[in-house]
């Protein structure tokens, strides 16, 4: 019997004692990836899961695979060389929205336009968790933290938006607690073959607790939410009375009692070349619309790693398989003696 066949969610369970804090979204997050990497078919050694500096990164500890917690804001960094260096393992990233937007700003957006081969899992919880609550790059404006008593002048980012300009070629967004979401969305970024960014909304029920209360109550979520589906209209609702219709140049919130019908709403089409229409999505939020979750963005590029690993094999047809010797003797060379005289 072929041992992956057998893989379970058990496989991927460390020996760690699981250390977040009760009640941490990050919990369900683990769950969702420990239960949803067996099922792909692949070894287990074969997946490896880099992570920088916050409560999410310690993501690795708790995977039964191979790991890097690395330096604070560096997970793509370290993650592309080692897509670059072993192009046939499964790797993913695991970052916050303090580690990844800010001081991992630059690394990200890169790794995101090179469509590096990797899966990036960014928790957003919108504060600074693990250093006690100071506000993050995707806090709302006026948030009240340590470091901004008097609330927060800061325009937030919106993550998706931010991958979607980078150029990303697979966006996504879930939701802890949306556990059969989540993972039909991680499946989904497992299956894709460039750079899979997904965005999961995470509660930090210590510092920012009910941040995400409004998408999340059993009471509110048909009518803050709206799931996105291939080629189906945008409707929501709890009786699916409202849509989202594209007017002109403008996403609009239209009621079905107006006249309107989910024939008018935009239908999804997650696979368009042209991103204007995902980044738009991207930037829908409460209270005029429904945050939109699931696939923004999905198009097929080649991957970073296969343009630099196709480059060394046409280099090795073309000049033979070298050796460092050869190479440090390459081209002009000099001697410096003993005396200090180069010849």
């Amino acid at each position: 019997m072929n041992d992956m066949a057998t893989l379970t969610k058990k496989d991927f369970e460390s020996n760690q004692d699981v250390r977040w804090c009760p009640g941490c979204g990050d919990y369900a997050i683990l769950t969702a990836v420990q239960s949803v990497l067996p099922e792909l078919g692949i070894e287990r050694e074969k997946f490896v899961v880099v992570s920088g500096i916050g409560c999410s990164s310690r993501f690795p500890y708790y995977m039964n695979t191979y790991g890097f917690h690395t330096i604070h804001g560096r997970a793509p960094a370290v993650a592309t060389g080692l897509k670059v260096a072993r192009p046939e393992l499964e790797v993913w990233v695991v970052t916050g929205d303090g580690d990844a937007l800010s001081i991992g700003g630059n690394h990200l957006i890169h790794t995101l336009r090179r469509n590096v081969g990797v899966k990036i899992l960014l928790f957003n919880n919108r504060i600074y968790g693990l250093t006690k609550g100071q506000y993050s790059p995707t806090s709302e404006l006026g948030k009240r933290t340590k470091s901004s008593p008097y609330g927060s002048v800061d325009y937030p980012f919106s993550a998706t938006s931010v991958a979607i300009g980078a150029g990303a070629t697979f966006v996504a967004r879930s939701v802890d607690v949306f556990q059969a979401h989540l993972k039909e969305t991680l499946r989904a970024a497992a299956a894709h073959r460039g750079t899979a960014f997904v965005e999961i909304y995470q509660n930090c029920n210590i510092f920012n607790d009910k941040a995400f209360a409004h998408l999340t109550d059993k009471d509110r979520r048909d009518d803050a939410v709206v799931e996105l589906h291939q080629g189906q209209p945008m409707v929501f609702g709890k009786e699916k009375d409202r849509g989202v219709r594209l007017n002109g140049t403008e996403l609009e919130v239209v009621r079905f009692a107006d006249g309107f019908a989910p024939e008018d709403c935009l239908v999804w089409d997650e696979t368009r070349t042209n991103p204007a229409i995902a980044f738009m999505a991207a930037q829908m939020k409460a209270p005029d619309f429904p945050v939109p979750i699931g696939v923004l963005r999905r198009v097929e590029r080649p991957s970073f790693e296969a343009g630099v690993v196709g480059q060394i094999e046409q280099e090795r047809e073309r000049k033979g398989v070298g050796t460092l010797e050869a190479l440090l003797r390459t081209g002009e060379t000099w001697t410096v003696h003993e005396d200090g005289t180069i010849s």
